[in-house]
């Protein structure tokens, strides 16, 4: 299309300084001439116009310019708050109404934008304008019209398009919104103690104050409700009762009339550790791996290590003063009846029973395992004679019959094995160097010989490691809620010197140890569940040989899904899943069950998920747009689209407008002089003539 636009222009003949020193020497002129009252004082300023308006040679200037059509933006908001209920609906038929209207204005190109989902950054409504507006030369830009809930979070202060923005919002104004928020959640908790979650229930759109009834459920056990005003902060308290992660879900109840119920629940993971664990070691007659089981308690900063030795039976009669005997009574009563629930670990360390605890006292160690504690015993000679604990009431719970024969003892050098079950098992699965040799079988295994171990009959638990023949060299029971580790071999100590290459002494020890307490990470039989990324990883752990069985995944909206366990190595199995739904994830194999928490996507996203101009006022304002609802129908309400001039309001009752710019090439050129030589020269001789007359009257 073709404009043709014309002015009045100026070429002066002189410099401009020049000009405005001879306009300044008229004007003195003329003033003189008024002072004095002097005939055709008028003419002569006539004239002076005359000269003036020669000097600056006026022209009539036409210019043809080809114009260039004008371009409209239509952003379409494709955020996780822009797809609720009808929303997406009704927004993307406003985008199809829109653009036809746009597409029957003359001189106008239409293009279209999307603003995505922006992680958990919030709506970047903003930064997706900036990076459409790259590709449109402002001269050009009519205007932009947004098709979202007005969710941004990206808005500077003082934004500028040099365009109306115009902004058109799904449904009317005056929504409600019910959100959950945590105001502080612990990330761990002490096993054993309470941690507190505060939390607030907002009303958004409503009154504050109204009764909100909270639900809490904890590890999928059974909910439990609470009445929480709301608009004020509330304190639940949450036992942590194992180690391990716990997962507590907190939702409250829908409101009428709210938009969404998404926001209306969070989900808190509270780790579980452990305070300072107590260790209680009583070491038998001295000897040379005494020192090894002290040195890797102490240096655990975690551990609180009471350690007695016993130095001497009670037959043994040297004539030695009974206050040279020992440092300190061995507090027997206190340690095995009054505080023994108190440790969390018993180790006896070549350990017998010589009359130092009396039966009632062993039977409370077996009460104390049975009831939940952790018993590890590193056995010598002592468990094949008649003083061995496996004849003592605390031969109980231990895993196996000790063979209190003459060849209960084995004195032979030989390697340590890995047993198949304790390749899945946690304490002994992945030791470095175990059962390895080398690629030409010369080399023999790497780790280092012992040169004694204790023939015994497993009864129960798990064997792990064993020596020549099959014979168990380690053995792990449960027993009752309790925990029984064995050891049939007091020669680990020397891995800790490095003989004949050492073993991974320090590091079995302290999986031994831990296994013992119940360190989640070394449960043996057990499923997990993880979410990372917005993928979900259960993860089924067991000694058995069988294969596992099918894992079923439960989401938070309740829909359930199966999936079939691919072994992992180590005695473990997967299943692996998308988890894009925020909430309480729950996992089971048929007899364990795991739950898993995953956050909200975008928490600012979903934080008021009413639809509301507010975010956009700044950008509003700066543009001199607007912003208009479409209704709640099923079409959309479209306002009136007009073609506006520079400078001109941009909206107004029932409609909106687009600049028109006028940008365009100039394709022609002509000027016209409107006071030419000749005719000046006339004019002004007209004039002197006149004036001359004038003032000889």
């Amino acid at each position: 299309m073709n404009r043709t636009l014309s002015s009045v222009d100026f070429a002066p003949l002189l410099p401009s300084w020049l000009l405005v020193a001879l306009a300044v020497l008229a004007l003195a002129v003329l003033g003189v001439a008024l002072w004095r009252r002097a005939r055709g004082v008028w003419w002569r300023a006539l004239a002076f116009l005359l000269i003036g308006g020669a000097l600056l040679n006026p022209r009539w200037v036409e210019e043809t310019r080809a114009l260039r059509p004008g371009i409209a933006l239509v952003l379409l908001d494709r955020s996780d708050s822009a797809r609720l209920g009808t929303r997406e609906r009704q927004m993307e038929a406003a985008r199809e109404a829109v653009e036809a209207r746009l597409g029957r204005i003359p001189d106008l190109e239409v293009r279209t934008a999307t603003v995505e989902e922006g992680g958990n950054r919030g709506t970047r409504l903003y930064a997706a304008l900036e990076r459409a507006l790259a590709e449109i030369p402002r001269a050009r830009l009519a205007g932009v019209i947004a098709i979202t809930d007005g969710q941004a979070h990206d808005i500077p202060a003082n934004p500028g398009i040099g365009a109306p923005f115009h902004a058109l919002l799904p449904g009317r104004p005056g929504e409600m919104d019910r959100r959950l928020r945590v105001i502080e959640a612990p990330g761990f908790g002490i096993v054993g103690r309470s941690v507190e979650i505060r939390v607030a229930v907002d009303d958004l759109g409503a009154p504050a104050g109204t009764p909100v009834p909270l639900t809490i459920r904890r590890d999928g056990a059974a909910p439990r409700t609470e009445s929480v005003p709301a608009g004020q902060e509330h304190r639940i308290t949450v036992p942590i009762e194992r180690g391990g992660p716990t997962v507590v879900e907190i939702s409250a109840a829908e409101r009428p009339g709210e938009v969404s119920t998404v926001n209306n629940r969070a989900v808190v993971t509270i780790n579980g550790v452990r305070d300072r664990l107590r260790v209680l070691l009583v070491s038998g007659e001295p000897h040379a791996g005494e020192r090894t089981w002290r040195r890797l308690l102490k240096a655990d900063p975690n551990v609180d290590l009471v350690h007695f030795t016993i130095l001497r039976p009670p037959e043994k009669d040297d004539m030695t003063p009974l206050n040279e005997l020992a440092l300190i009574a061995f507090p027997v009563r206190e340690l095995f009846q009054q505080k023994l629930r108190e440790f969390d670990l018993i180790v006896f360390d070549r350990f017998s029973n010589r009359g130092f605890l009396p039966p009632q006292y062993l039977r409370n160690i077996a009460d104390y395992v049975r009831g939940g504690g952790a018993l590890l015993l590193s056995v010598g000679p002592e468990f094949t004679g008649p003083a061995s604990l496996a004849l003592t009431p605390l031969g109980q719970v231990l895993p196996v019959d000790a063979d209190t024969g003459r060849n209960g003892e084995v004195d032979t050098p030989f390697r340590p094995h890995v047993t198949e079950a304790g390749q899945r098992h946690p304490v002994t699965e992945g030791l470095p160097g175990a059962n390895t040799t080398s690629a030409t079988g010369d080399t023999p295994e790497r780790w280092g010989r012992w040169y004694r171990y204790l023939r015994a009959q497993p009864r129960s638990g798990t064997v792990v490691m064993d020596a020549p023949g099959g014979a168990p060299l380690m053995v792990l029971d449960r027993v009752g809620q309790g925990r029984v580790a064995l050891i049939l071999s007091d020669h680990i100590w020397l891995w800790a010197r490095g003989h004949d290459g050492g073993g991974p002494q320090a590091e079995l020890l302290r999986r031994v140890a831990h296994w013992s307490m119940k360190e989640p990470e070394l449960e043996e039989e057990d499923l997990t569940a993880t979410i990372l990324d917005g993928h979900l990883t259960v993860t089924r752990r067991s000694v058995e040989p069988t294969p596992p069985p099918p894992i079923t995944v439960t989401a938070p909206d309740g829909t359930t899904a199966r999936g079939e366990a691919k072994p992992a190595g180590g005695g473990r199995a997967t299943v692996e899943m998308a988890a894009t739904q925020p909430g309480v994830w729950q996992a089971t194999d048929g007899t364990r069950t795991a739950y898993a928490a995953a956050a909200a996507s975008n928490p600012p996203e979903i934080a008021d998920l009413r639809a509301d101009p507010a975010p956009l006022q700044p950008l509003l304002a700066a543009t001199g747009g607007v912003a208009r609802w479409l209704g709640t129908a099923e079409a959309p309400q479209i306002p009136e689209i007009r073609r506006v001039e520079a400078g001109r309001d941009a909206a107004g009752a029932g409609w909106i407008g687009l600049r028109r710019n006028e940008d365009g090439t100039v394709t022609g050129l002509s000027a016209t002089t409107l006071l030419p030589p000749w005719l000046a020269l006339c004019l002004l001789l007209g004039v002197a003539v006149l004036a001359w007359r004038r003032e000889g009257a």
